[in-house]
């Protein structure tokens, strides 16, 4: 009889449990929502996280606030969305450069890229542009090839933004692909790597098109591919590098918002309604599209797929290139 009355109260207190975070999940949101940038204010992630915490909080009649917690290669903002309670109310503003590039960089990681974070949806890509110095007598990728390779393997240099950046990774990417060689001259941050291109210290570098495009605009740098698959809408003359000349070529920086694993299902259905519902309005498009950026309002059920092939694909430049940063 003991017995049959502790399993009645087992099932009760379960049953109980269930209802409240059936309750809970419904009355979500109720207090703010913190959206985790692990870059520092000004660039593109942060620029995108402050459109979308407007919208999506409009949308979801919630205050929604972004967090810049930089450093690490984005690390540490990962890691403390990781270990924050799967309530919806901590959401990460994610990057490819840290989730599909990061753990093959960096060895030992505080948290499981694999298992850490529950996908809300890839948010949006924003395409590289390949970029010359004017002085470098080329005027499209082929002719670059063609002028890398009588000059290879040290006679043309590019920049990056730190070993393991996305741009150093793209024109990692690039180089297997056209099997070309140029020397890696590593600057500490986006900026300074674009202050040397400007300045003829090195002579090629993939820009982000936002930044790139307005520069080609006024003469301090030119633009020869960009690296999307589809040319862009604020640049139909600007071909693609594959179809200029690397069939196949595709790099990005691709933002992705993630919130900690085990956040219940239905507020992972209400946090996505709400970012693909900002993402296709005017209020967003717009400032987004002006910028170069690639709308693409992904789902959590789409996300698992494209996340397997951006690792595996960027897992086998960085082993096959060599590239470390441990």
């Amino acid at each position: 009889m003991l017995q049959s009355r502790r399993r009645v109260l087992t099932v009760a207190l379960a049953l109980a449990a269930s209802a409240r975070r059936a309750a809970a999940d419904d009355a979500y949101p109720s207090r703010v929502i913190k959206l985790v940038v692990p870059w520092p204010p000004g660039g593109i992630t942060d620029v995108l996280g402050r459109i979308l915490a407007q919208r999506m909080g409009a949308e979801l009649n919630a205050t929604m606030i972004v967090e810049n917690r930089a450093g690490a290669s984005g690390t540490i903002g990962h890691t403390l969305v990781a270990q924050a309670a799967p309530d919806g109310y901590t959401l990460l503003l994610a990057t490819n450069s840290t989730y599909a590039m990061a753990p093959y960089l960096l060895g030992k990681l505080p948290y499981d890229s694999d298992k850490a974070f529950a996908p809300i949806g890839l948010v949006a890509s924003s395409p590289q542009v390949l970029c010359v110095h004017p002085s470098v007598p080329v005027t499209d990728v082929k002719g670059f090839l063609a002028y890398v390779r009588a000059r290879q393997p040290n006679g043309v240099s590019f920049e990056s933004s730190g070993p393991g950046g996305s741009s150093h990774l793209a024109m990692e990417l690039l180089m297997s692909m056209a099997n070309v060689g140029m020397l890696h001259v590593p600057y500490r941050g986006g900026g300074p790597a674009l202050q040397a291109l400007v300045a003829g210290e090195v002579d090629a570098g993939f820009v982000d098109s936002v930044v790139a495009l307005p520069m080609a605009a006024t003469g301090q740098i030119r633009t020869l591919g960009v690296s999307s698959k589809e040319r862009l809408a604020v640049a139909p003359d600007l071909p693609t590098i594959a179809e200029a000349g690397v069939p196949g070529f595709q790099s990005s920086t691709d933002v992705a918002m993630l919130a900690p694993a085990a956040t219940p299902p239905a507020i992972i259905r209400k946090i996505s309604a709400a970012l693909i519902a900002a993402l296709q309005s005017p209020q967003a498009r717009e400032p987004m599209s002006k910028q170069g950026v690639i709308i693409v309002a992904g789902t959590p059920e789409e996300f698992p797929a494209y996340y397997t092939a951006e690792s595996a694909k960027w897992g086998e430049i960085i082993r096959s290139r060599g590239i470390s940063m441990k």
